[in-house]
């Protein structure tokens, strides 16, 4: 397994896909996604274009999905909800079809849509990530942070350090494709008893504390919170994985 880590979707390697994508957007699009389909939602579809994620949407009765739109930290006022995983309640999501847009994770959902596989991890599930690579061990593997607008993000990096964590054997550095993965693996291992307080660090952090969102920082920072593996079933929409 050759794994390497990128910052941002805008960092990638040109005409490149690997054979595995695990797109990460710890605040807060992968964690929002697990949650939703671990409460029982039947798909989620990303969109990276708000007007886009509407036409799609309508061609569903009202009842049967929801729309989750956010952009910079606030809920979209033309959907029902943001981007919080705390908003994704068994009540308000079982049974129901979620379309989800956001300022960052779903740009780099989009990037790697093309690949063979494409999951969706963050801490929250960054164990079921793990348990999935090393079971099907695809060639290559790359661990795809969103940043924030083109920019590095601490708390996607850590996650990717997490997943590296186990995965990755120094003795053997062929499994290492790029110098971001030793980078990220260093990260976790300085932060990973105090994830929490990593993401009040954090850029990001601090503009969903200005949100009033410090429950949401706690609940993302919850190291394998549920098991649930979101997988991509055809572009853009994830399900739970049940291989």
């Amino acid at each position: 397994m050759k794994i390497s880590v990128y910052y941002t979707p805008e960092s990638t390697p040109d005409h490149v896909i690997p054979e595995c994508a695990v797109v990460i957007d710890v605040l807060r699009a992968t964690t929002t996604i697990t949650t939703a389909l671990n409460n029982g939602a039947k798909s989620v579809k990303a969109f990276s274009d708000i007007d886009l994620l509407l036409a799609e949407s309508n061609q569903l009765p009202v009842e049967s999905r929801l729309r989750l739109g956010e952009r910079g930290g606030k809920k979209v006022d033309s959907c029902d909800l943001g981007n919080s995983p705390l908003d994704c309640s068994r009540e308000v999501v079982t049974g129901k079809q979620l379309f989800i847009s956001t300022t960052n994770g779903t740009r780099a959902l989009q990037r790697v849509e093309s690949a063979q596989t494409v999951i969706a991890g963050a801490i929250i599930n960054y164990g079921a990530v793990v348990k999935y690579l090393k079971e099907y061990k695809p060639t290559t593997v790359w661990l795809l942070g969103s940043g924030w607008e083109g920019g590095y993000s601490l708390e996607d990096t850590v996650c990717a350090g997490a997943i590296a964590s186990e995965l990755v054997d120094f003795s053997n550095i062929n499994d290492i494709s790029n110098d971001e993965v030793v980078s990220a693996i260093a990260l976790y291992c300085q932060w990973e008893d105090n994830l929490f307080d990593l993401f009040r660090l954090s850029s990001h952090g601090q503009r969903l504390l200005k949100l009033n969102l410090e429950e949401d920082l706690k609940y993302c920072s919850q190291k394998n919170l549920i098991s649930t593996l979101p997988i991509q079933t055809d572009k853009g929409i994830f399900k739970i994985n049940n291989k």
